[in-house]
């Protein structure tokens, strides 16, 4: 009897490790569920995205407002057309500028909302005209080490 208790308080430890397991799986994959509730698409066309990926957020005010839900590359444009579902409980004027930001100084990316001061509100199918796209690190440690290299040369004449 003693031995048949002890085999089911393992039991249910071993069961609640593989459950905290699977919650941590989901919340590193960003597959927990933004609320359920209902959303609105609207898209945002960027130059460079990064390294946004499908799921990640969309932040307003560091407030988790929505997720990405699909990337695609227009091309009569040439830029990535990046499709966002903001939840219905958050309005957003048409003026509102759209960033792709760090989490950190290598973390995750996300889309951050940035308010306006339009009187009109996006609605469903718009299109986020105002956006800065991702800072890519190579980019600005090649631009450091030109600039450097240009201080250093003599000047022609």
């Amino acid at each position: 009897m003693e031995r048949s208790m002890l085999d089911l308080w393992v039991g249910l430890f071993v069961m609640a490790g593989i459950a905290g397991l699977v919650i941590l799986a989901f919340k590193v994959g960003n597959m927990s569920s933004l609320g359920g509730g209902e959303t609105y698409a609207i898209t945002a066309n960027f130059d460079n995205i990064g390294g946004l990926k499908p799921r990640a957020p969309v932040k307003s005010a560091g407030v988790v407002v929505g997720r990405v839900t699909a990337i695609t590359f227009n091309n009569e444009r040439f830029t990535a057309k990046v499709t966002l579902a903001v939840e219905q409980t958050y309005k957003f004027p048409k003026d509102t500028t759209a960033s792709i930001l760090t989490s950190g100084l290598l973390g995750e990316q996300y889309v951050g909302l940035e308010g306006g001061g339009d009187d009109q509100l996006l609605k469903a199918g718009d299109n986020i005209r105002l956006t800065q796209s991702a800072v890519v690190l190579e980019k600005l440690i090649s631009q450091f080490l030109f600039d450097k290299a240009a201080e250093g040369a003599p000047a022609t004449k």
